[in-house]
């Protein structure tokens, strides 16, 4: 059975030896998981760190103390795959970041377009980016990797207007691209930023306002996806096309 993954606090340091968890993870590591001494466990920091140990003490119901015998880095992926993600109904946008992320997304960028059916504001908006970042980080841990994408405040046409001009490779998903995004020249290292409109598509105002910051339209095949899943089928082609797949 492959060995659970669990993150520690900022607090923590991972390093050989003997590393406590506690809080949330301790909780669960101890009361649901039931994690006893001699079972393998896998912790990270989320930011590029891995350890590998087994459990050495429990305490009480949300604390273990754990023996690290190995631990792993990596290094910050390049080119970097920035996904701005338009904001869809219901709760299409936890499987968006669920999914980008089992994928290997870098980074998560909520987006109010226009034509948005759902708009962040307020105390809504702040719950909804909360799910949004538990979400990634529950999918970095289920898909085991050791640094998980960041989950952005949500932005705005302009924001993601400047975030496209500092790109690298500045791409927008859309369905009368002249291009498919499988022939969009990359770059070697850098960013990558690929905007997925909302449900009603891109309005014609934001094309042009993405077009001035030097981003291409791009289609990603013949069939028209969801706002949900175009990001994590970009993301994809664009892992296996930049060898970071290999």
């Amino acid at each position: 059975m492959t060995a659970p993954v669990f993150v520690v606090g900022p607090a923590t340091t991972l390093r050989t030896g003997t590393v406590t968890l506690d809080g949330p993870e301790g909780r669960h590591a101890v009361s649901v998981r039931r994690l006893r001494v001699g079972e393998e466990i896998v912790l990270t920091d989320g930011s590029g760190t891995g350890a590998h140990g087994t459990v050495a003490a429990v305490h009480g119901k949300d604390r273990l103390d754990v023996t690290v015998t190995g631990l792993r880095t990596e290094d910050e992926p390049t080119p970097r795959i920035t996904v701005v993600q338009a904001l869809p109904k219901g709760d299409r946008g936890e499987l968006a970041v669920e999914t980008m992320t089992e994928t290997g997304v870098d980074a998560v960028v909520p987006w109010g377009a226009a034509r948005c059916v759902t708009q962040w504001k307020g105390e809504r908006g702040a719950k909804s980016l909360a799910k949004w970042r538990a979400t990634a980080r529950e999918a970095g841990k289920q898909s085991r990797r050791l640094r998980f994408p960041e989950v952005a405040e949500a932005a705005s046409a302009k924001d993601v207007a400047a975030l496209l001009a500092a790109a690298d490779l500045a791409a927008v998903l859309h369905e009368d691209g002249s291009a498919p995004l499988a022939t969009a020249p990359l770059p070697a290292t850098g960013n990558i930023v690929l905007v997925v409109g909302p449900e009603g598509g891109v309005s014609p105002d934001e094309l042009a306002l993405f077009a001035d910051a030097g981003a291409t339209p791009y289609r990603l095949g013949r069939t028209v996806l969801r706002t949900s899943t175009a990001g994590t089928a970009a993301c994809a082609l664009l892992l296996g096309r930049t060898g970071r797949w290999s």
